[in-house]
């Protein structure tokens, strides 16, 4: 889980209201420049004193996390006090002051960095550098919600946290939002395939990714909304054509996949810049951005296949060999070649969809 801290040191306008929404929304962290701002949140909240100009008060009453600006000294008491942790701030604008911001995320138990130039170069840089210091804490200061989704994504780590200023009510329960997107992971249940029929043809969608797959990944494709099989990407080599790692030979257009938010789409409404789900063969999710969906006519192979609680599922697929599902322990099956009896992986959305929502209503789909 992304810490989010929210920062308060230069709010003026409705700050009660804000504090009061940030511990509705758990935010992880409030920093401010007076420790009086500390002093009425729960201790479901850490509470960080960033005071200006390093001026530290005497008492440290309500402060949980002491942070310092090193780029204006540092007294060589700091530190010394056992009641409140400690860390530094950096704000990045130079080589030199990367350098200070590299070695407190090495160092530092807790690390805020402000970066003033628009490039995400420098925050690539200090996080390779505390590649080793695994718990060291970095925080990333952003200048709003958007910045904070993409600190989040910079490299396969990326930032533990992000710092956001808090302008207005409504600021919390966005970066709260935005912390928790991660997909998380589905269960997985094996399905027992009941019958393989040439369909005629149709139109098939084949989702071109920015992501590469891994081997035992692909995406959830299926007929129905309630039932998907994991259909594999085009990791693994194929006899008369160079494997294209990034790419999901999915289904036909009328089919539906996982998005984000828990949404489903048919393949026929995704576009460049859109969300889907890739899926490894344990559960594990993850969002993968699609660079383009190409749609062509091919000849269409139905899969059915029946769930353990007796749930039908339905998948039709481009009707040729190198297309391909997933099985238990991500055993790569030719679609061609399944025949009944055989086990592919599926999953099984419990809600009636509406738009891609998930709602609560009487629906049938055969």
């Amino acid at each position: 889980m992304k810490l989010s801290w929210l920062d308060i040191r230069d709010t003026t306008a409705a700050k009660a209201a804000i504090i009061e929404e940030a511990i509705h929304q758990r935010v992880d962290g409030i920093v401010a420049a007076d420790p009086a701002d500390l002093q009425s949140l729960p201790p479901t909240v850490r509470r960080v004193l960033l005071p200006h100009g390093n001026a530290v008060p005497e008492s440290l009453e309500n402060v949980d996390l002491l942070l310092l600006d090193v780029t204006k000294g540092v007294p060589d008491e700091y530190g010394s006090r056992t009641d409140v942790q400690y860390g530094h701030f950096v704000e990045v604008i130079d080589a030199e002051t990367l350098d200070k911001a590299c070695v407190a995320a090495r160092t530092q138990p807790w690390s805020v960095i402000l970066f003033r130039d628009p490039t995400k170069i420098p925050l690539e840089i200090v996080l390779a550098a505390a590649h080793q210091a695994t718990d060291n804490v970095i925080i990333t200061a952003v200048a709003d919600v958007e910045e904070a989704e993409i600190v989040f994504g910079v490299l396969e780590r990326g930032s533990d946290g992000v710092l956001l200023p808090a302008r207005s009510v409504g600021d919390a329960t966005a970066l709260r939002t935005a912390a928790t997107a991660e997909p998380g992971s589905l269960e997985l249940v094996e399905l027992e395939v009941t019958g393989i029929s040439h369909v005629g043809m149709g139109e098939r969608a084949c989702v071109d990714t920015c992501s590469h797959f891994r081997p035992d990944e692909g995406i959830l494709v299926g007929s129905h909304s309630k039932g998907m099989i994991l259909s594999c990407s085009e990791t693994h080599p194929l006899p008369y054509m160079p494997t294209r790692p990034f790419r999901v030979n999915a289904g036909a257009i009328h089919s539906y996949t996982l998005s984000g938010e828990g949404r489903t789409n048919y393949l026929s409404e995704l576009t460049a810049g859109s969300k889907v789900t890739a899926v490894d063969s344990k559960g594990n999710t993850r969002l993968v951005t699609v660079g383009r969906v190409k749609i062509e006519t091919r000849p269409l192979l139905a899969i059915d296949a029946v769930a353990p609680n007796g749930q039908q599922v339905n998948l039709i697929v481009q009707d040729d060999w190198h297309v391909r599902v997933l099985g238990p322990e991500g055993v790569v099956l030719n679609t061609t070649e399944l025949r009944p009896g055989d086990r592919v992986l599926g999953y099984l959305p419990t809600a009636e969809r509406h738009v891609g929502y998930p709602i609560d209503e009487f629906c049938l789909e055969k």
